[in-house]
């Protein structure tokens, strides 16, 4: 299937998962925990809370090589939105896209996304473990700290333990 017709497909409304699709148009069904959201909300509300305003998004849509992939949180800049407005699937990767991890993601897996959005145009991938741990990238590797937002912390305290 196409994106627009994913979308659009009555049936597809309102399910509890997160739908992406592959190079083939078939459609892939994620359930994501509540703790899952709870990191999403979390992390997208810091760039709220930092006077990033409406710039952060969470289940960004992005077409890459590989099928749609809705990247848990993305920041986009005043100037991508200017090019891309509110364009479903993306066409290019917002500068940052942050992805939650699941106990059911491989780092194979991880990898080959963080891939996908720099291929796509992302300046930065950053990862969230099970524990708020964050882990940031560029497409040279591995940073101590976000190049963009160097005061986003190491870790996302949802307060429960």
């Amino acid at each position: 299937m196409e994106w627009h017709e994913v979308v659009e497909h009555p049936s597809l409304r309102d399910l509890p998962f997160k739908i992406e699709t592959n190079a083939e148009g078939y459609i892939m069904m994620v359930a994501a925990k509540n703790i899952h959201r709870e990191y999403q909300m979390r992390i997208a509300s810091w760039f709220e809370d930092h006077g990033e305003k409406r710039k952060a998004t969470i289940e960004c849509n992005i077409q890459t090589s590989d099928g749609v992939r809705a990247a848990d949180v993305a920041w986009r800049s005043t100037e991508f939105l200017q090019r891309n407005k509110y364009e479903d699937p993306y066409q290019e990767s917002p500068e940052i896209v942050i992805e939650v991890i699941s106990p059911s993601n491989t780092q194979k897996a991880m990898k080959g996304r963080m891939s996908l959005f720099f291929e796509k145009g992302a300046k930065e991938v950053w990862f969230c473990d099970k524990d708020g741990n964050m882990r940031f990238f560029n497409p040279r590797g591995e940073l101590e700290r976000s190049e963009m937002f160097g005061e986003f912390p190491g870790r996302i305290d949802i307060g429960v333990e």
